[in-house]
């Protein structure tokens, strides 16, 4: 029979991992989980708005109503440069149809605004610009990944407080974490489905300009879970 010779440093880092997994299973231990949750208002909503050529005879062309609808922005104090951009630069006019020789266009937008009332005041000045094609896309947290963070250490500090409960009666001390595991789920935006926003028209029958819509979005739920085993001593 041949004897197996395994070398000395084998032999070692094997002890040593065995020696921790032993003693991890051997301490004394309590097992916790607790959740957290919070509510926060959108402050970045995203606007898909396309703008089509008329068809008419007097037909107003894309780049026209770009330039108006650029002008009304402008004057609602939007930044051009950092709050909208081409939806689909690569082919910035789509075909929709071939009419009498003529080749009607469409350009499409994303125009990013901070609040419900931006939301609503885009909304009348497309209107007024005859400009009907445009939802709310998505909306967003802008801090969302310092919330959640936030959120994680609430309830790590949590699920001790319920250790301390329990072991209080039992004469127990908490001691060191010695796992911790975050169950939370990642937060993704929020896509709304493409429904057209109308304004109030009742008002424009008494003779007076159509008025944007008091819009309250939904505020994003946002949580936190996690499991921790924390070490007992007496």
């Amino acid at each position: 029979m041949k004897k197996v010779f395994l070398p000395i440093a084998t032999l070692l880092f094997t002890s040593v991992i065995f020696a921790q997994t032993k003693s991890f299973l051997d301490t004394p231990y309590l097992e916790t989980s607790a959740q957290v949750d919070t509510l926060v208002t959108p402050d970045k909503i995203y606007l898909n708005i396309t703008i089509q050529e008329k068809d008419s005879k007097g037909k107003i062309s894309v780049e026209e109503q770009e330039n108006k609808m650029a002008q009304r922005l402008k004057a609602l104090g939007i930044d051009l440069d950092k709050q909208l951009v081409i939806k689909d630069f690569s082919s910035n006019f789509k075909k929709y149809f071939l009419r009498e020789k003529e080749v009607l266009k469409s350009k499409q937008y994303s125009l990013v605004v901070y609040s419900g009332k931006e939301v609503g005041d885009v909304m009348v000045a497309l209107e007024r610009l005859d400009i009907a094609n445009a939802f709310v896309e998505k909306t967003e947290y802008s801090k969302m990944d310092e919330l959640e963070l936030e959120l994680k250490s609430r309830a790590v500090k949590k699920a001790k407080q319920k250790a301390v409960a329990l072991t209080k009666p039992l004469g127990q001390k908490v001691g060191m974490a010695i796992h911790i595991l975050d169950n939370s789920q990642p937060y993704y935006p929020r896509y709304s489905q493409a429904t057209r926003m109308e304004m109030d028209y009742s008002v424009a029958k008494q003779g007076m300009e159509p008025q944007p819509l008091d819009i309250d979005f939904e505020k994003i739920k946002v949580e936190s879970m996690v499991n921790v085993k924390f070490a007992l001593s007496n």
